[in-house]
This record gives structure tokens, sequence and C-alpha cells, in this order.
């Protein structure tokens, strides 16, 4: 080995060692490019994280529930949303004599809910002063009570357009501008009736509302559901149920509801959707003023279909005297109630309001 050997050695190493911080340099000079390029994968998971918490799931969905408006098709009850609990208007003056009677303030007793009917302290009940006119002149008496308006309103104001004026119309009480429609019905020389939401069979799966009567709830606490509904507009005959199958099916429940609605002088309609409904037999008892359909006359959305029923219910008439249909606010009922009704007094029958047809106990 020469004597400059140890020199070699220390210049190759440097060297060796400026080559290894070139190359780290080049590879931190690399990543930094990467990163300026492709973006930090950590950075870009604290912006395009989601909180899928169930409380915040639910509230997102909530703020769109509230967004959006009711569907223009009208659909059967399902779970209904409620208006504020707030006190109706100050309701109108008698309308003078010669149109449809709206408001009385003889027949409103005023409560912290809004306007409660009741009897006038000259005897009249409600279902007298607001019922509309019928003329029988000894002919089959057929009403007809469709169901579901106040919800959509595009629905509500094709059937007020849409149907005769004989037919009844009732009105479910969610709606915070449901007086609104009422007034025009009534109007139009329809006869109104309330529908009350009561529990059915496969509550809560479908659910009528906050409101709703249950059959295991007690009387107190339904009586002032039944005040809620009773107290959401005027000018209505009498009341009628809203779902209502376990209700209807329990003498013990519903027997204080028929009670209640014939001390306000309201009649009550079942609309037959209660396949075992006893209340026939608990109106009989307590002398509510009562009617039931005769018959469901859209079960089957068809037109065919709707018309045999509306044909049954005439047999039914021309056999019994009088008999009555309940349908729900779908086009296809409404188009169908409206062109079988046009030739109805050229048969031999006349198209009445329910308040013609109920018992008469107390009328």
């Amino acid at each position: 080995m020469t004597g400059d050997d140890p020199i070699r050695g220390v210049r190759r190493g440097a060297q060796l060692l400026a080559l290894a911080y070139l190359l780290v340099f080049a590879a931190l000079v690399a990543l930094a490019a990467a990163i300026g390029f492709l973006g930090n994968p950590r950075a870009g998971d604290s912006v395009a994280h989601l909180d899928l918490h169930p409380r915040h799931i639910a509230q997102a969905t909530t703020r769109t529930v509230a967004q959006q408006t009711p569907p223009a098709a009208a659909e059967p009850p399902g779970t209904a949303v409620l208006p504020p609990q707030t006190p109706l208007a100050e309701p109108p003056l008698p309308v003078p004599a010669g149109r449809p009677l709206i408001a009385d303030p003889a027949l409103i007793e005023k409560t912290p809910q809004g306007p409660l009917p009741r009897i006038a302290d000259d005897g009249t009940p409600p279902m007298r002063a607001y019922a509309a006119p019928a003329v029988s002149a000894g002919k089959p008496r057929i009403a007809i009570v469709i169901n579901g308006l106040g919800i959509s309103a595009k629905s509500t104001s094709a059937a007020l357009n849409g149907l005769p004026g004989g037919v009844t119309l009732a009105f479910a009480p969610y709606a915070s501008d449901v007086q609104r429609w009422v007034t025009v019905a009534r109007q139009k020389g329809h006869e109104v009736l309330l529908e009350v939401p009561m529990e059915p069979y496969d509550f809560p799966d479908s659910d009528p509302g906050q409101y709703t009567l249950r059959a295991g709830l007690g009387e107190d606490a339904n009586t002032q559901r039944l005040v809620w509904a009773l107290t959401r507009f005027t000018g209505y005959t009498g009341v009628t149920n809203l779902l209502g199958g376990r209700l209807l099916s329990d003498a013990g429940a519903i027997e204080p509801v028929l009670t209640y609605v014939t001390r306000r002088g309201l009649l009550f309609y079942d609309n037959g959707s209660a396949a075992h409904s006893v209340a026939p037999d608990v109106a009989a008892r307590v002398g509510a003023t009562f009617a039931q359909a005769t018959a469901s006359i859209d079960t089957i959305q068809a037109a065919m279909e709707i018309d045999h029923r509306l044909s049954d219910l005439e047999t039914t008439a021309r056999a019994q005297g009088s008999a009555s249909g309940s349908g729900f606010l779908y086009p296809v009922t409404i188009d169908r109630v409206n062109k079988w009704a046009q030739g109805l007094s050229g048969r031999g029958f006349v198209l009445v309001p329910i308040s013609a047809i109920v018992s008469q106990s107390k009328r």
C-alpha cells in the first residue's frame, strides 16, 4: 500500500456520503411533488368525513320532511303530521239567511283549544243547523260520503270542483287551513263531517296522528283528544272515523265517544272501514244519532268496480228506502260518482246528505 492510500480512502468515503445525502434530498423532493399533485390523504379525510350517528340522521330526515310539500295525489291516511296545537281564529258570524251556515255563536262553546260545538239554548243541535237541504219526493234516498279532504290542497280542490253538492264531504282535522276548505264546501252546498282519528288494528304501522283515540287509553284521555279534533273547524253536522278498526270494535272504548258526540248535538257516521264495528249496537244503547255505510264504493280503485258498488247501493235503497256509500277522494272515485249522480234522478233515486238518512232518535 502506498502512502497516499489513506487520503484516497477518505476522499472516497466523502464522495459516498455526499451521494447518499443527494439521494435522500431527491427522495424528499419527489415525495413533496407527489403530495402536491395527489393531495394529502389524511387531510382529505378531515374534509370529507361524514358523521353517521343515528341522531344526526334523524335530524336531517326531519328537516327534509319538513321542507316537503304534501303529495299532489291523494293517498289513504298513514302517519299524519299534525299542525301546532294553537287555538283557531275567532269563528265567523252567522251567515245571512238563504246561504249555508258555517258558524253560529249560539252553537259554539269557546274553549282554549278553539270553538267547540254545543246544542243551542233553544235546543237546536249543530247537526240540524249545519245540515244541507234534502228533498226526497218519496224516492229512495242514497247518501255518498267522500273522506280524506283537507290534507292535499290539489285533491281537495278537485273533489270540490268535481262532485255535486249532494255529496257529503269528510275533512281531516290536520291542515291549518282546513276551515277555508270547509267554508268553500258549505258554499257549494255540501254537508260536512269531521274525521276523528281512531286507532286501527295495525297501529302504529298505520298511525292517524298524535291525537288518535286509542282503545286502551282511558275515557278522560280520549275525550281530550276528541275535543282537540272537534275544535279544529266549524260548520260540520257530525263526526266519522279516520281508520279506527280497533277502537270501533271495543264497546268500552267507543261508548264514551258516542256519548260525548251525542251530548254535543252531533251525529256519528261509521264509514264501514272497520269490519267488526260494534258502533251500531252502542249507538242504539246510548241514543246516538247514527248511520253506517252500506258499502265502501272504492275498495278496488277501478271504474268498473266503483260502478258496480254504486249500482249495489241503488238495489239496497230500492229495497230498504235508503243506503249510503263511503269512498276516498281518489280521482277515479270523484269521476265515477259525478257521472253516476247525473242520471240518478232519472233512475228513480235522490242523492241526499248523510243527515237525511241517520237514525231519528235524536233528530
